[in-house]
């Protein structure tokens, strides 16, 4: 079984309309839970990191792939950017380093 690691840089999937990108996001993260085969590790930068958080309309399917034992993992200068620190609700916290070490000790990186 290889190890995979996918990285969500935003609070959508793909580039164009955010209502768009919001529902493929809902709808991806649900499946995947719902799938056999799931990712090691999910790694949140940027505005994904709100994913994360208090009010997110995917925390339900977060948390479920958590309990199923997916790693998931918030950069801290992330939260602290967008002052979150105190509103994550899955995962834990993270550095850039232990992000590039989780990366590098994967099999396949998805971005």
């Amino acid at each position: 079984m290889t190890h995979k690691v996918f990285l969500v840089q935003s609070e959508g999937l793909g580039r164009g309309d955010e209502k768009l990108g919001s529902m493929l996001m809902a709808s991806f993260l649900r499946l995947l839970g719902e799938s056999q085969d799931k990712p090691g590790s999910i790694i949140f930068w940027n505005a994904g990191v709100r994913l994360l958080c208090e009010g997110s309309q995917v925390l339900e399917h977060l948390k479920r792939l958590e309990e199923q034992g997916v790693e998931l993992l918030a950069c801290t200068t992330c939260l602290e950017y967008f002052d979150l620190t105190d509103k994550l609700a899955a995962g834990k916290t993270t550095t850039m380093m232990k992000s590039i070490q989780s990366m590098m000790e994967s099999d396949m990186v998805s971005l």
